[in-house]
């Protein structure tokens, strides 16, 4: 699969191992998290928004959400995450909440967390109201 991530030059230096580079660069997180929003996008991901908390939270700096119109389209977008950020030398996500169910998916990666709904569970929370004082982020200018 070719992915926006590897098209914006986003490959870190792995280390030896092989691991990817840590997220500990802000600039740095926030290059992950576009690239997270575009791969949610191409795996039709619905109203994807970057959304900035980092000045209202000390957990992350970066919300990215979006939904799936449907439980199978809510696995296609994580997968969809998960391997784009993966092919692209990115980081793997340090947790994974909700994959069982498909409700709410919850992709952990430190500095930025990506929230994958399906349409009833995003109605129904409105991350976006929640954080409606946070600045968007545009992660289509970022690609």
């Amino acid at each position: 699969m070719t992915s926006g991530a590897n098209a914006a030059g986003l490959a870190g230096s792995a280390d030896p191992a092989g691991r990817p580079p840590a997220i500990t660069d802000g600039a740095y997180a926030r290059r992950w998290a576009m690239a997270a929003a575009a791969a949610a996008d191409e795996r039709k991901g619905v109203d994807t928004v970057v959304i900035d908390v980092g000045d209202v939270l000390v957990v992350t700096d970066l919300f990215v959400i979006t939904h799936g119109n449907n439980a199978r389209q809510v696995r296609a977008i994580t997968e969809g995450v998960e391997e784009s950020l993966k092919a692209a030398g990115g980081p793997p996500p340090l947790r994974i909440e909700g994959a069982d169910d498909r409700q709410w998916v919850l992709l952990d990666y430190g500095p930025f967390v990506v929230h994958v709904f399906d349409a009833e569970r995003r109605d129904l929370y409105q991350l976006e109201r929640l954080w409606g004082d946070c600045p968007l982020l545009d992660w289509r200018a970022a690609g």
